[in-house]
């Protein structure tokens, strides 16, 4: 194998595994008799005879042609007769069979002597060797023992017998000349194993035959005995149970029974025996055994004319007993029958009266006919049984499609069932129209006809409205009563209170969906869609219930000519509720409109309101009828704009869109790119290539642009694992018998919705958890070979994402944070030998931390760069077992001695520990890496762990701090380093600053004082601007006394040394960083006492400086001196109240606003600036 093809990354494990197969092939030819037991070995057909067999049938390159077209029986033959006549020794012969390469004529010899009893030596050794067969230069290891002539090596042939399973035309120079060698040995092995496996069969059958008779006569003298069950029996008895397991769907317990006897071949009944018939099956035995037994009278010879009496009476009795039980059951199940049926017939009888009652009331509201028509006289109702009242059809049904039609109840006629409407209806219409002209009695009075008109005016009716005439005029068929309700529902709708208008649903939408009239229906829907004037949730679902009702009933033609028109109107309703339902319905409608509307109209519609609407909630219900959108498109040209739509969404700043984009539409595009084979050749690259275009950008890098398309690879990677393993070679291996070991709760990390889980993508957990176990198994031990989806992820995806980890800011701790967070789901989806056999090499390479890169960082960059950060907290933190915690804090270790003594930057293991220290879990492990750098022989290596302290210790806990982060620094300044002793200063600000404990308080305020009392610090310029930056830091937040006691006054006494400091950068320096100090203490509460010793006094001696230094500077701080004396009078005539801070005090909106543009001028004081105004937390 070619080094210059070998991928570091995708090492294929074949030849390991067929040098693993060669040695496991080894190893079974070297054991041939293992568990081999039989007769003895003058039987030709006993298993000891195949107990040894040959360990390789092969054939030489140098045999000559004669030899091999000589067939076996003439050779063996040549052989005898040669042995005969010159009487020379087996040995000899098989010595010059060797040795002149005759090989398959020494294989057919060697089998010859084996069936005979008379096993050479000679030959055994030689073919058990598969040594002797491997392609090599030199002579065969038996010929060297056995002081032979060089000859040629053989190849090994894959023969049943050997177990060989190397490939044979690996080797071979000349394939068809081997080829049709192989094919003649293998039928000849084939030819000698069915000639054993038949005699062995025959003699199994007579033996067991034997042994059944002899068992029968055994049995009829001695019925009590019973011997163990024989081979025979229970090879035959296992037949029959398999038989019955698999005819009654006992699949999977026939399935273990069939791996239980794996001796067994239960497909063919011949392989319990020959010349044996197959008995009847289980159940036919078991009928046959317990059937009423015959009387005893049938049972004795005829002959002899025993009558029943002179019979053992016990008999009689078991029997008796028997018979009478059997039939007792018998009876006990015939009477449950009986009762069944009774009920059965009481509830027709029921049903029949209910029908009878219901034809009586029908035929009582409709008079019979005239006389003088000539009707015919109706049959008497015995001749015609009861119609039960038919449904007319013209119910919609409205029901989800989880609810199944009831079928027809069993007394009803087959002929009755609602499967034909228009028979039904065409009858109940026939029957109104048939009926004749309503008669009434006529009273015996003699009223004029204008008397009567007159007195029936006094009844108050009136037609002359609208609706009286609707109620006037009754609808006599189901036309005129759809008719009618859209006449009425228009002017009962206004009527109807708002908050009861959904109880009108089911009645609008019946009406629009049987209305003949297409203005009519228009109409109807406008009133369902106008229904509520800003309708809630509750009431959006009933109206998309209805939508989604008619939309199944009439079709997708008028869906897109009735429904589609009205939300289109609303499209830019004044009511974002409106404008919802719209948004809604688009999606709710998605699957029952044509596919052309479905891809062009509908997804326009939908991308205007994401690009115009201004409401949060509706572009984000547009973006879940995207999503469905994109569930049912099949137009591949829709990809483009499928993908502009991802990127649009993906940039709105309304989180709840951004939400659902990620939670449902790109699971959503991902399925549709997935089936057009588009995931990893355009997708996964495109959002790659924005990325890295970002990167190269001239004006800096967007972060919010960074995070949105890394955020949309985040959320591909579950529909990338789902590719990966459903692509593999293993596919065809799953198998979902059997019990399927659950998936592990944390295997992978928590969907962010259902359509993000990786069971719901592949269609079940049952099959993820077959695909896993396959998967891991294929990367451990058969690699990846073939697998082409898995090697775009290894040998494309991973370095380019390195790469652009690379080029990103390692000062930005939100790119930072976002690839880190990336990377974890990527390792985690993919699983652990994945992390470590494909990922951790890839970083180890680039990385490259060895001990030629301790003294400069020549070529190996990369160390400075966001790798590090993102590989420590991305990739090594992904497992957490004690083997993967020893790797990071080993890194860890390496890259903090590494960049300190090249004396390179330590952006990136800053970088590190805050993303890791930001997570309690890490900080024991953070506290020991430190630790092996608080002990570090080097200083510089001393000095990077100590400013790295400060960094973790915000959130750790006090008793931690305590016990081992205090005694590390106290450590630390005991050293000679002054460097050491300054790098503490930070991180004993910090606990001042988050710490509660007195002790521990009292302990850093020491080690700070001895800082600034001691003589040796006296003239440590940088000492002393460090104490002053972190003063002016943890100042505002620290507990007030220490602020008080402490920090105020050394303030004003390095405030008061500065004024007599000889060299003036460091008179500047001191100077400028006393006043970020003092402008951040400004916005604190300090008492009237500190304010006239210490604080005001600290201000003039620094103004004195800047007089000189910084006049801008100057004018701030008179003004803060100026407003600082105000306060103190102010205090002292009793007109202040309450705690005031300095900077929130300032009388007069003059004085504010000069002091605040005075503060916005200052171009030095750069970040503090920005505390001035920040309140004590």
């Amino acid at each position: 194998m070619a080094a210059g093809n070998v991928n570091p990354f995708n090492l294929s494990d074949s030849e390991d595994e067929a040098d693993q197969r060669a040695e496991d092939g080894v190893h079974i030819e070297k054991s041939p008799n293992v568990g081999t037991q039989g007769p003895s070995s003058n039987n030709p057909f006993s298993p000891q005879a195949d107990a040894e067999p040959p360990a390789l049938l092969v054939s030489s390159t140098r045999t000559s042609p004669s030899v091999e077209g000589i067939s076996v029986s003439v050779a063996a033959a040549a052989m005898t007769v040669a042995l005969a006549e010159t009487r020379v020794s087996v040995d000899v012969i098989a010595a010059q069979l060797i040795r002149d390469h005759y090989i398959l004529t020494a294989l057919e010899f060697h089998t010859e002597l084996l069936e005979s009893g008379r096993e050479l030596p000679r030959l055994r050794d030689y073919f058990s060797n598969p040594g002797n067969f491997e392609r090599q230069t030199g002579t065969p290891p038996a010929c060297k023992e056995q002081g032979l002539g060089p000859g040629g090596p053989l190849n090994r042939a894959g023969s049943i017998s050997t177990l060989d399973s190397l490939d044979f035309a690996r080797y071979s120079d000349d394939g068809n000349r081997e080829s049709d060698e192989r094919v003649a040995v293998l039928e000849f092995e084939l030819r000698k194993a069915k000639e054993t496996i038949q005699a062995l069969r025959t003699n199994l059958t007579q033996a067991a035959e034997s042994d059944t008779q002899e068992r029968n006569k055994n049995y009829s003298s001695h019925p009590e005995t019973q011997e163990p069950i024989r081979p025979l029996e229970k090879r035959a008895l296992n037949f029959l149970v398999n038989e019955y397991l698999l005819k009654n769907e006992y699949k999977l317990s026939a399935i273990t029974f069939s791996d239980e006897n794996d001796d067994q071949d239960f497909e063919l009944w011949d392989d319990v025996g020959l010349n044996i018939p197959k008995p009847p099956d289980l159940l036919q035995i078991y009928r046959n055994c317990g059937s009423a037994l015959p009387s005893p009278r049938n049972t004795v010879d005829v002959a002899v004319g025993v009558e029943s009496g002179e019979l053992t009476g016990n008999y009689i009795t078991q029997k008796s007993d028997l018979l009478q039980q059997q039939q007792t059951e018998v009876v006990e199940e015939l009477e449950y029958q009986i009762s069944l049926l009774n009920e059965e017939k009481q509830s027709l009888a029921d049903h029949i009266k209910k029908l009878q009652s219901e034809i009586q009331s029908l035929r009582r509201t409709v008079s019979p006919p005239p006389p003088d028509q000539g009707s015919q006289p109706t049959p008497p109702s015995s001749s015609t049984p009861p119609q039960p009242p038919l449904d007319n059809g013209q119910y919609l049904d409205i029901r989800g499609a989880s609810e199944p039609d009831k079928p027809p109840t069993e007394s009803t006629p087959p002929t009755q069932t609602i499967s034909n409407p228009t028979h039904t209806s065409s009858q109940s219409h026939a029957k109104l129209k048939s009926r004749g002209t309503v008669v009434f009695d006529q009273p015996n009075r003699k009223l004029s006809p204008a008397f009567q008109q007159a007195l029936l005016s006094f009844c108050k009716m009136s037609a002359d409205s609208r609706l009286g005439a609707e109620v006037s005029r009754i609808a006599d068929n189901e036309e005129s009563v759809m008719l009618m309700l859209g006449r009425c529902l228009p002017h009962i709708v206004p009527n109807v209170l708002l908050a009861k208008r959904e109880e009108l649903i089911p009645l609008i939408l019946c009406t629009a969906c049987l209305h003949p009239e297409p203005k009519e229906r228009d109409q109807l829907l406008h009133i369902l869609f106008n229904l509520i004037k800003r309708p809630d949730d509750e009431q959006r679902q009933m109206i998309l219930t209805g939508c989604v009702a008619f939309a199944r009933h009439v079709g997708p033609t008028r869906v897109e000519a009735e429904l589609l028109p009205q939300c289109w109107e609303q499209i830019n309703h004044k009511y974002p509720e409106r404008r919802l339902l719209v948004a809604e319905a688009c999606g709710a409608l998605a699957p029952y409109l044509p596919k052309e509307i479905r891809s062009s109209l509908v997804l326009s519609m939908l991308q205007q309101m994401l690009a115009e609407d201004k409401a949060d909630m509706v572009r984000e219900a547009v973006v879940k009828s995207l999503a469905i959108i994109m569930g049912y498109i099949d137009d591949p040209d829709k990809y483009s704009q499928g993908f502009e739509l991802m990127l649009l969404s993906l940039g709105d700043p309304s989180e709840r869109v951004v939400s659902a984009i990620h939670q449902v539409f790109i699971p959503a595009f991902a399925a549709w790119t997935t089936e057009l084979g588009n995931l990893q050749t355009t997708l996964i690259p495109s959002l790659l290539a924005r990325i890295e275009k970002l990167l190269k950008g001239e004006h800096g890098l967007d972060e919010h642009k960074l995070h949105m398309f890394l955020s949309a690879l985040q959320s591909l990677i579950p529909p990338l694992f789902s590719v990966v393993i459903q692509n593999a070679p293993f596919t065809h291996r799953v198998n979902l018998q059997g019990d399927i070991p659950p998936i592990e709760v944390t295997r992978f990390p928590r969907p962010a919705s259902p359509l993000q889980d990786i069971a719901t993508i592949v269609g079940s957990r049952e099959t993820l958890s077959a695909l896993l176990i396959l998967y891991d198994y294929q990367l451990e031990h058969e690699g990846t070979t073939g697998w082409d989806s898995l090697l775009w992820v290894v040998n494309q995806l991973l370095p380019q994402l390195i790469d652009i980890v690379g080029r990103i800011n390692v000062a930005s701790t939100t790119c930072v944070h976002e690839f880190s967070r990336f990377f974890w789901r990527l390792c985690r989806t993919f699983g652990k030998i994945f992390t470590n056999t494909k990922v951790k090499p890839q970083f180890q390479e680039i990385l490259r931390l060895s001990e030629e890169n301790v003294d400069a960082l020549t070529g190996n960059g990369i160390l400075t760069k966001a790798t590090v950060p993102i590989y420590a907290t991305g990739v090594l933190t992904c497992y957490n077992q004690d083997e993967d915690r020893k790797l990071l804090v080993g890194f860890l270790e390496d890259v903090m001695t590494t960049l300190s003594l090249s004396h390179a930057p330590l952006d990136s293991l800053k970088a590190s520990f805050v993303e890791l220290g930001a997570n309690p879990v890490y900080h024991e492990l953070l506290l020991t890496v430190l630790w092996y750098g608080v002990v570090h022989t080097s200083a510089l290596v001393r000095c990077t762990a100590a400013r790295m302290f400060e960094l973790i210790l915000r959130g750790m806990s006090e008793a931690l701090i305590d016990r081992r982060v205090a005694p590390a620094l106290i450590t630390l300044c005991s050293g000679p380093e002054f460097s050491v002793r300054i790098s503490t200063i930070p991180a004993f600000g910090t606990i001042m600053e988050t710490v509660t404990q007195k002790e521990l308080l009292e302990r850093v305020k020491m080690q700070l004082a001895s800082f600034l009392e001691d003589p040796q610090y006296q003239d440590q310029h940088s000492l002393h601007m460090e104490i002053i930056r972190t003063f002016g830091r943890v100042g505002p937040n620290a507990e007030p006394r220490f602020r008080d006691e402490f920090v105020l006054p050394h303030l004003h006494k390095l405030a008061l040394g500065n004024n007599v400091q000889a060299t003036e950068s460091k008179r500047i320096d001191i100077a400028t960083q006393l006043f970020e100090a003092y402008s951040a203490l400004s916005c604190c509460f300090i008492s009237e006492e500190l304010m006239v010793n210490h604080f005001l006094p600290g201000l003039r001696c620094l103004r004195t400086d800047m007089e000189q230094l910084s006049p801008e500077h100057e004018v701030i701080l008179s003004s803060m001196i100026k407003e600082g004396e105000i306060k103190v009078e102010n205090r002292g005539i009793g007109q202040a109240e309450g705690s005031v801070s300095i900077a929130a005090s300032l009388v007069g909106e003059d004085a504010k606003t000069k002091f605040l543009s005075k503060m916005g001028q200052l171009t030095t004081s750069g970040a503090m600036l920005a505390n001035v105004f920040q309140r004590k937390k």
